[in-house]
């Protein structure tokens, strides 16, 4: 997927961090979350909205649907020109699992929601950060390794943007400390990422 170039913009490129709890940072200082982080590296040309909500889920028959839950609507009203979507981790909770073709369906016409947005945002599919050991909250890793390829799907698909934020974990599993919430590092890691999709350039450095 192209770059965002924000000179192209009349107004500041409006970016929509979508998602759970590794989108809305527990766990951490306040100003470490990954969003509040991608604002800092990104500058006043960009906006970066956390429409992220701790325990959702993707699909629509878990526990805590993120579409039935106030930020997304807010997420859609928030007009963004970019949209992060990162969801499925909860969805790997034995109550919560659900088929291959559940979830690519449900993520599908999430996405759809956002394509038809008036600002026609560019979208970006997020891979889930890894679950360390034995996990914690019921979220395991094998359930995540089971949803990843069809995170990958679905972003093929729709030839939608992909973020790993996954790989840059491997090999550091104390940015996890909880197995499952990366620490401010470990959503540092994730806001480097997502800058070096958007922009195309390298991520700063870690301070």
């Amino acid at each position: 997927m192209a770059t965002i170039d924000p000179k192209k913009y009349s107004a500041p490129v409006r970016v929509a961090c979508a998602g759970d709890s590794l989108t809305r940072g527990p766990r951490t200082p306040d100003g470490t979350s990954y969003p509040e982080q991608l604002q800092r590296m990104l500058g006043s040309s960009w906006i970066v909205g956390n429409f992220g909500k701790g325990g959702c889920t993707l699909l629509k028959q878990g526990d805590f649907p993120y579409e039935k839950d106030p930020l997304y609507q807010e997420a859609l009203k928030f007009r963004p020109d970019a949209v992060i979507l990162m969801l499925g981790t909860n969805d790997t909770k034995p109550h919560n699992r659900g088929t291959r073709d559940e979830f690519i369906a449900n993520y599908v016409r999430l996405v759809e929601s956002f394509q038809k947005l008036e600002s026609k945002p560019r979208i970006y599919l997020g891979r889930p950060c890894p679950v360390i050991g034995e996990g914690n909250f019921g979220i395991t890793q094998i359930g995540l390794e089971e949803i990843l390829p069809w995170i990958d799907q679905v972003a093929k698909r729709m030839n939608l943007g992909l973020i790993d934020m996954y790989r840059p974990f491997l090999g550091h599993p104390e940015r996890i400390p909880d197995r499952v919430h990366p620490d401010a590092q470990g959503n540092r890691l994730m806001a480097q990422a997502v800058y070096q999709a958007l922009t195309g350039e390298p991520a700063p450095s870690m301070e």
